[in-house]
């Protein structure tokens, strides 16, 4: 889709309130093309007052304005998350793809509500997230058609980068945050920060480039740890330190606690983008890496040796899928159907010690479907008795034999 097919027209526009929103709505509406702007609160920590994004995105030139509260959406998209253990990469906790889910899936009903059938993005060409939107998008309402001006020759041509958007809302006196001067993008939600772009795309550039915002390096904590407590009830944090907690609750507390630890934050990483491309991104999720360390303690003892195997298959899948925008489709849906069978047993309550960038275990207890027993202890407890291995290790013998018999083993 191309700006010449939207004159004359109305479209919804994804806006963040940043420099690629406010350059996109008044370049649109210099070619005769009318926005309005939705903007998700998905609880940003960099973003608390909507009000500042609406009278921005105004002054861009917004022919209305239509804020949605999808803080709840994006916070139990988190648990899946940490439910699945989905780590991109072994190490994203993929705060920026379940935020472009909750973003899209909330505000869609919203751009239908307006009568509106086409929805536009400032996500750039090179990227994720302009696969996140428009699968997305395709996927839960396929009468909505998306313009991604970052895909058009005619924005192209006009702006070549960040360099030249700010020049150009300089040139409007647009009410733009961003300069020349900041050395990085960020982009935020309730589970977590992405900064990207800029120095930052220097490997040379070291990740303490970036002043946190969620909390402190791992270097500046205190020198004094903290005990953490966190009950799971099927999956669901209910207390945090001994006081009941909703998801939304859950998540902030731990992105507080963790973030004054230096609990996931300044992740590094040189990611594969899905479009083919290696990027790099310094990250912070405290709150994500906090509870799910905390879950991932439980699952140790909930699942056994082939429900484990099994699991982690589907982790790896699911942060694949979750990262490439596919969270809706049929394998997404087989997943977390899955994982919620597992959820279902994970019940217990959880200890640890937070020391500079560092979740250590501590204890667990109360948890009604573990698996763990003293049959495996050095002492004589338990049912297991150790003269019943002779058998098995005759039978697993008969096979070791053979390898070596047929060559099948290279000393």
């Amino acid at each position: 889709m191309k700006v010449g097919d939207l004159k004359g027209t109305t479209i919804g526009l994804l806006a963040s309130g940043g420099l690629d929103s406010c350059t996109i709505t008044h370049w649109l509406n210099e070619l005769d093309v009318k926005v309005i702007c939705f903007t998700a609160d998905l609880g940003q920590p960099d973003e608390t007052d909507f009000s500042t994004i609406e009278a921005r995105m105004r002054a861009c030139g917004a022919a209305d304005f239509v804020g949605v509260d999808l803080r709840r959406d994006v916070a139990a998209l988190g648990l899946e998350g940490i439910q699945a253990q989905a780590c991109y990469e072994s190490r994203y906790w993929n705060v920026t793809g379940l935020g472009r889910q909750a973003t899209t899936a909330g505000i869609l009903p919203h751009v239908k509500t307006k009568g509106l059938s086409i929805l536009a993005h400032g996500a750039t060409g090179r990227g994720n997230d302009q696969v996140r939107f428009q699968l997305i998008a395709n996927m839960l309402d396929p009468t909505v058609q998306v313009y991604a001006p970052w895909r058009d020759e005619a924005f192209l041509n006009r702006f070549g980068g960040r360099v030249q958007m700010i020049d150009y809302c300089q040139q409007h006196r647009l009410p733009i945050k961003a300069s020349r001067n900041k050395p990085y993008s960020t982009d935020a939600n309730l589970l977590g920060l992405t900064h990207e772009a800029g120095e930052l795309e220097s490997l040379d550039t070291p990740a303490e480039l970036v002043t946190p915002e969620m909390g402190v390096w791992a270097k500046d904590a205190p020198d004094q740890g903290e005990v953490f407590t966190v009950r799971f009830e099927r999956g669901q944090p209910v207390e945090i330190n001994g006081r009941s907690v909703d998801i939304v609750g859950a998540i902030l507390q731990s992105n507080e606690i963790g973030g004054r630890h230096g609990i996931g934050i300044g992740v590094h990483m040189v990611e594969n983008r899905f479009v083919g491309v290696k990027s790099r991104g310094v990250y912070e999720q405290p709150g994500m890496e906090l509870l799910g360390s905390c879950y991932g303690f439980l699952l140790h003892l909930v699942l056994d040796r082939r429900a484990r195997e099994l699991f982690d298959m589907l982790s790896l899948q699911f942060a694949k899928q979750v990262y490439q925008g596919y969270y809706n489709d049929l394998a997404s849906q087989m997943i977390r159907s899955a994982v919620a069978r597992v959820s279902a047993l994970v019940s217990g309550t959880v200890t640890v010690m937070l020391y500079k960038g560092v979740v250590s275990y501590v204890s667990t207890e109360a948890v009604p479907h573990s698996l763990y027993t003293l049959d495996s202890s050095m002492e004589r407890e338990g049912n297991f008795d150790h003269r019943d291995s002779e058998g098995l290790l005759r039978v697993l013998a008969v096979h070791a034999k053979a390898l070596a018999a047929r060559g099948q083993v290279n000393p």
